[in-house]
C-alpha cells in the first residue's frame, strides 16, 4: 500500500509540473517555451524596429526548429507602451522584445519608470546608422547646409518617437553647433518618409533600409550619414559622414532583443543559445544585406555591459535635453 501511495504522489507531481506555467522542462532540467512565443515590437509597422523584430523572429524559428515566434506591434509613447508590456511579463520566458536605443533614452529622458535593469539582456546582433534626408527639390546638398539654414531660420525635423535615436542625434547636433530645430515627433520611421515627401517636415534621419527605395527613385536625397565611417555599401558610399562635413557627431542604433526580468538560468541559457544561432541563418544575413546593417554581436552579460556603457555616455546628452 505504501508503494502505491508513493507512486500516486509521483504521478500527481508530474501532472502538476506539466500543467503549470508557460514553459516546459525535461527530466534533465533544460527549458523550452510552451506553445508560441510572442516578440513585442515597441513601434509601428514599417519602421526599422518592425523590420528588425520580424527578421529576428523568423531567424529564431530557423535557429530552433519547432519554435514559433509571433510578432506583435505595441506602439505608443515613443516605445514606452511596448516596453511596459514586457515589464508586465516578469518571469515569463515566452515573451521577447525587439530592442534598440529607446531602452536607454526613455528612462534617461524621464519618460518611463522602468530601466534597462528591469529586463534580461539576450543579444545585440547588429548596428544601424542613420541617413539625413530631404525632398529632392530641397535647397540642401549637405548636412552642413541644414545647420546653416537652422542658424538663420526655421528648419523642421521629424523623429520616430520624441525620445528615439533620431531625437538623440538631433540633440547632439544642436549641442555641437548651437542651432535649434523645430521637432515634429512620429511613432515610427515608416511615417517619416511620407512626411518628408508631403512637405510636413523638411528633414528626417532614417535608417538606410527605411529610405533606400526613395533614394533610388530620386524622390529623396541623402545629405550625410551619422556613422563614424562611411558605408561600404555602394548605394551609400558617396555620402560623407557628419564629421567629414564639420559636425562632430556620430551615433548608431543597435538592434537586438530582450527577455523579461526575473528569468531563471535555464530560461536565460535557452534564449542566449537560440540567439547565437541567428547569425548563421540565411534569413538574418538577408536582413542585414537588404537593410544595410553591420553585424555586431554581443550576448547575455556582454550585451548587458554594453548597455551600461552606452547608458553612461547618453546620460549627459539626454539630461540636457529633458
Amino acid at each position: 500500500m505504501k508503494g502505491i501511495v508513493l507512486a500516486g504522489a509521483a504521478v500527481l507531481l508530474t501532472l502538476t509540473a506539466a500543467c503549470s506555467g508557460q514553459a516546459a522542462s525535461d527530466g534533465g532540467g533544460s527549458w523550452k517555451p510552451r506553445g508560441d512565443v510572442r516578440m513585442i515590437v515597441p513601434f509601428g509597422a514599417g519602421g526599422g524596429s518592425d523590420l528588425a523584430g520580424r527578421a529576428m523572429a523568423t531567424a529564431l524559428e530557423k535557429s530552433k526548429p519547432g519554435l514559433k515566434v509571433n510578432v506583435e506591434n505595441r506602439e505608443g509613447g515613443s516605445g514606452a507602451v511596448g516596453y511596459s508590456a514586457l515589464l508586465a511579463k516578469k518571469g515569463d520566458g515566452n515573451y521577447l522584445l525587439a530592442t534598440e536605443n529607446a531602452i536607454l533614452s526613455l528612462p534617461l529622458s524621464g519618460q518611463a519608470s522602468f530601466t534597462r535593469k528591469d529586463f534580461t539582456p539576450v543579444a545585440k546582433l547588429a548596428e544601424d546608422g542613420a541617413v539625413m534626408v530631404v525632398k529632392k527639390d530641397a535647397p540642401f546638398t549637405t548636412c552642413s547646409d541644414v545647420i546653416d539654414a537652422a542658424k538663420s531660420g526655421r528648419v523642421s525635423v521629424g523623429m520616430s518617437g520624441a525620445f528615439g535615436v533620431d531625437s538623440v542625434i538631433f540633440t547632439m547636433i544642436e549641442q555641437k553647433t548651437g542651432v535649434k530645430f523645430q521637432r515634429v515627433p512620429f511613432e515610427s520611421g515608416g511615417e517619416l518618409v511620407p512626411a518628408v515627401l508631403g512637405g510636413q517636415i523638411q528633414v528626417a534621419l532614417l535608417n538606410p533600409g527605411e529610405v533606400i527605395g526613395q533614394l533610388r527613385s530620386g524622390d529623396l536625397k541623402g545629405l550625410c550619414v551619422t556613422t563614424d565611417k562611411r558605408y561600404t555599401y555602394p548605394e551609400f558610399a558617396a555620402l560623407g559622414t557628419a564629421k567629414e562635413q564639420g559636425i562632430d557627431v556620430s551615433y548608431v542604433q543597435f538592434r537586438g532583443f530582450l527577455a523579461p526580468g526575473g528569468l531563471d538560468e535555464r530560461e536565460r541559457a535557452y534564449w542566449e543559445e537560440a540567439a547565437r544561432g541567428i547569425p548563421r541563418t540565411a534569413e538574418f544575413q538577408k536582413w542585414l544585406k537588404d537593410n544595410y546593417l553591420q553585424q555586431a554581436e554581443l550576448y547575455g552579460a556582454e550585451f548587458g555591459a554594453y548597455l551600461e556603457q552606452l547608458d553612461t555616455a547618453l546620460a549627459p546628452v539626454l539630461k540636457k535635453s529633458s
